[in-house]
């Protein structure tokens, strides 16, 4: 028996770390949502399952020349900003200088060697940005949020980090199924490359312009839901149904053969993962930084639960 499937179980801990969930009460108010804060939270709460971010609802080719401050950015950025719409991520080369790249990748070794840092989830090292000056200080530098900003038209909010030594090995997946919000579309992830990536060591991959399928959300690959219990499928099920939607959407996928301090920044609905590792002696060295808008409900919809989030 997985006890993790009862809700109430859930609300306990929520209970218990109830401060952090303050940040959703705005937001809850917001877009009608009459539950407490620490009681569970899905699309199922929800009127619609509608991206409302402003370059989602057109083509960033043209709205995006049309917005305050898209001129602040270079010229070659420009042109990846205008490409958001039809690529669902974007590529900025070298933005990480090494020295940075080095000092993180000691920063997480000392880390580890101290015992304040451990693998959860096989191979992630989660939530860095809490132990480290250094790290949080790249989760809000303004080289990232600014651009992170326009792309979203709200102020965002690290949520959590990801430290990787080897490649992830990830089955496609999308990354609003585990951080989900309220309207959809709210979430943007910042990938970092903290050592050159190649074909033998797991480079990231992803489908370019599978952004724009429907969100697949709990009811559409799980069932059995009650008020008590979360639905009978697991976290597979819908990776199975997504691969084979992707597959029969013909979309074509790409590899990021990343040189170190290259940043891949993606949509929350990209269907992305990580290749097999044919070398396992190598290491691929990584770090995903996944941001919030800072008004919009933040919840995680595969598990029902708020996210936990101290601003």
């Amino acid at each position: 028996m997985n006890l993790k499937q009862f809700k109430p179980l859930h609300w306990i801990y929520n209970l218990l770390h109830y401060k952090a969930l303050q940040h959703n009460k705005a937001a809850y108010s917001k877009y009608g949502i009459h539950k407490p804060l620490m009681a569970s939270i899905s699309s199922k709460d929800f009127p619609d399952k509608e991206s409302r971010a402003w370059l989602d609802t057109g083509d960033s080719a043209v709205l995006a020349l049309q917005k305050e401050g898209f001129r602040q950015f270079q010229p070659a950025v420009q042109q990846k900003i205008k490409d958001w719409s039809a690529n669902g991520y974007l590529i900025l080369e070298q933005l990480i200088d090494t020295a940075t790249c080095d000092a993180v990748n000691r920063e997480i070794d000392q880390l580890q060697e101290k015992g304040k840092l451990s693998f959860t989830y096989g191979n992630k090292l989660m939530f860095a940005n809490k132990k480290s000056p250094l790290i949080k200080g790249i989760t809000l530098s303004p080289a990232l949020t600014t651009l992170l900003q326009f792309l979203l038209d709200k102020e965002v909010v690290p949520f959590q980090t990801i430290n990787f030594i080897q490649g992830s090995g990830q089955r496609a997946h999308s990354d609003s199924i585990h951080m989900t919000t309220y309207p959809l579309g709210y979430l943007i992830a910042v990938w970092i490359a903290l050592e050159d990536v190649t074909p033998d060591n797991g480079p990231l991959f992803y489908y370019p312009g599978s952004h724009k399928l429907p969100y697949l959300l709990n009811n559409d690959f799980n069932e059995g839901s009650t008020p008590l219990r979360l639905g009978k499928k697991d976290y597979p099920d819908y990776e199975d149904m997504l691969e084979e939607l992707v597959a029969t959407q013909h979309y074509t996928r790409k590899e990021f053969l990343a040189k170190k301090g290259d940043v891949l920044i993606w949509h929350a609905n990209l269907v992305h993962g990580g290749a097999p590792i044919l070398n396992k002696t190598l290491t691929r060295k990584s770090m995903v930084i996944h941001y919030y808008a800072k008004d919009v409900i933040k919840y995680h919809e595969i598990t029902e639960r708020p996210s936990l989030l101290e601003e």
